[in-house]
Formats: C-alpha cells, sequence, structure tokens
C-alpha cells in the first residue's frame, strides 16, 4: 500500500473542536465487514451487537497534563514545552519538545509558573525539536511531580484548533485512565461512560485492560510513499495476567472479542501467541499495522474516525477493508460524522 492512497479531502469544519455533551451520545457507525452493510447509530446503541461472555479489552493509560508554557531566561520569550516522558526520577531529567526550537540551546534555562517557581535547564539536544531538560527542585518526587503537572494543560492534539479549556481535563482522559504516562488519549475509549459499563457488565460482558502509554507518534505526518519504510515511534505497554485470561477464555468459547481503539490493537497484536492467543507482555512496540494484516486476537473494533494520511487510518482499514473503510469514510462526509479525538465512533463487525 502507499501513502496517497490513504489522502482525502477532509474539510475543516468536521473535525470536532468539542466533544458531545454526554461521552455515550456521540453517533456511531456500524460496519459490517464481511457484506460492507453501513448502520448508522448513537454509541449507547453498541450494547445491542454484543452477548453474555464476550469481552471488551480497554486501555486504561492515563493522560497527564503534558503541555506547559515557560520564558527564555534573559530574553522571556515565550517557549512551549511538552513533556514526553520522565527518563531520570532521581535527577528529574525529561525528554521534552520545544517550539521554537531554534531558540532553544544547551545551557538555556527556562522558567515556569507565575512566580519562576519551577526552573529547568536544558542538557541536550535529542532531535531538531527534541530536548532534555533537568528539572531544578530540591522536594521529594511525588512533591516535585505534582508541581511540575499543576503548571500544565491537557495535551490536545494540534488539529484541536482552540485553546484548552477547563472541561478538557476531565473530556481528554477516559473514565477507566487508571496507569499514568500517556501524552494523547486512547480516543475510542471517549466515548464509554460509567453508566453504559453498568448496563455492560449487567448484560454478562466481561472487561480486560491492558496499558500502551500512546505517544505524539500517533499524530506524526509519515514522510514515505512506500508504507513499508515508515518507522512507528516506541510506545511502552503493559499486558497482564489477568486480560490474558480474560480475553483467552472468550476466545476458546468462540465469543467476540472487541479492541477498543487502535492503541489496544497495537498492543494485544504485539503480544499474540503463534496459536492467536493473547500472552503476557511488558515492554516496548513499535508495530505498524497496514494493509493487508491478518489479525489474529480481536474480531471487532471501536475507533473513531481519523484524520487523512494517519497511521491511525491505515490500521482501521487493513482490519475493516481498505475499499470498504474508504467509503465509509465516504459516507461519513456525506452525512456529517464528526472526525478526530473528539469526533464521532466507528464499530466494524464481522
Amino acid at each position: 500500500m502507499k501513502l496517497s492512497q490513504f489522502k482525502f479531502k477532509l474539510p475543516e469544519e468536521k473535525i470536532a473542536l468539542h466533544p458531545t455533551k454526554y461521552r455515550d451520545e456521540s453517533r456511531m457507525m456500524v460496519l459490517h465487514r464481511k457484506t460492507g452493510q453501513i448502520e448508522h447509530k448513537v454509541f449507547k446503541d453498541i450494547l445491542n451487537y454484543f452477548d453474555d461472555k464476550d469481552v471488551f479489552i480497554f486501555n486504561d493509560t492515563k493522560v497527564f497534563p503534558a503541555r506547559l508554557y515557560g520564558n527564555k531566561e534573559k530574553t522571556g520569550a515565550r517557549i512551549e514545552v511538552f513533556l514526553l516522558r520522565e527518563l531520570n526520577e532521581d535527577l528529574r531529567l525529561w525528554d521534552v519538545l520545544v517550539d521554537p526550537a531554534r531558540k532553544i540551546r544547551i545551557g538555556n534555562k527556562l522558567y515556569f509558573g507565575e512566580d519562576d517557581s519551577m526552573v529547568a535547564e536544558v542538557i541536550d539536544n535529542t532531535t531538531s525539536r527534541g530536548r532534555t531538560l533537568r528539572f531544578l527542585y530540591d522536594g521529594p518526587h511525588d512533591e516535585f511531580k505534582k508541581a511540575l503537572y499543576a503548571l500544565g494543560e491537557a495535551p490536545l492534539p494540534s488539529f484541536i484548533n482552540r485553546a484548552v479549556e477547563p472541561d478538557d481535563t476531565e473530556r481528554f482522559q477516559t473514565i477507566f485512565a487508571k496507569n499514568e504516562g500517556a501524552v494523547t488519549a486512547p480516543t475510542a475509549g471517549l466515548h464509554f461512560s460509567r453508566e453504559l459499563m453498568k448496563r455492560m457488565e449487567i448484560k454478562g460482558i466481561d472487561f480486560a485492560f491492558i496499558t500502551m502509554h500512546a505517544g505524539l507518534g500517533n499524530f506524526r505526518e509519515i514522510d514515505v510513499e512506500d508504507l513499508t519504510k515508515h518507522k512507528m515511534d516506541s510506545e511502552q505497554m503493559f499486558v497482564n495476567t489477568q486480560a490474558v485470561n480474560t480475553v483467552n477464555r472468550a476466545k476458546d468459547l468462540n465469543k467476540s472479542v472487541c479492541a477498543v481503539g487502535t492503541t489496544v490493537m497495537r498492543a494485544i497484536e504485539t503480544a499474540v501467541s503463534t496459536d492467536g492467543h493473547l500472552k503476557e507482555f511488558e515492554g516496548w512496540t513499535n508495530k505498524f499495522i497496514f494493509p493487508p494484516y491478518d489479525f489474529t486476537v480481536a474480531n471487532s473494533m471501536v475507533t473513531n474516525f481519523h484524520l487523512p494520511l494517519s497511521t491511525l487510518l491505515m490500521l482501521v482499514a487493513a482490519f475493516g477493508g481498505y475499499e470498504q473503510v474508504m467509503e465509509a469514510y465516504h459516507v461519513a462526509l456525506k452525512e456529517d460524522y464528526r472526525f478526530g479525538t473528539y469526533g464521532d465512533a466507528m464499530l466494524i463487525l464481522d
């Protein structure tokens, strides 16, 4: 497959700038991949497509407030700092992106907070925009993290072209978020409300939770036409015994296994044994899934409507069938579905 095969015209007004008022009331397109049939529903109707002992696999990663703004020493220039990951707890070292990068060199100090209460020193250049910062903070580590996160805001993707609002702190997070480490939300999970999950439980549907700390690589532009030459950024993931047992029991009973989102799909396809069962895993993955691809664990998936030329769209096209998914996107545009992180959902079934 070529990059250009995933190009389509997405008018800016189709990108959702805000989530629906209630999580489970976004629209949901249902695509039956065997027949190509399309249905138009509301997200909470998902309950009608699954039964007792079917399993939903969720990503329980928790987004931290990764975007903060500081001022450069002497000049006072405003610098955006995007926290990627902590490299060393004791030394308070963080891997970050800075913008504008041309102004930031090794040895520069950055000041954060109204009273410049947090100071960081640039100690390394990693990429054109990447830097390593050492935060100069003397207190205990948990105190430092609390102070650092208090300065940050919800790291909405840049295509949500507006200022961050107070509601984003809660809405850019799934209700089952638990393990901190993501810099972007696993978006398919944002549609699930507490009420819906309770009703799923009452119906006998089982839940399995894996953790994949979603990174900015999900939004990185692909700069090669030949997709086999694209390298995904590595993301940390964990699949525990409980998740493995829940999923494999459903597979052995021939029940439906639904992957909630592209991060879950990449994680379970990374942690799969040769006989198609899920296995425990702790480590990193840079798995890139694009058509054609044989999926082994899940036979249904929940996802959002993604942007053109994105790795997320490629994975969805691999699962739902390239022609069918591109046709579904054509229908979505015609029917005014909302695209992107805060947009509407798609359920792909056999």
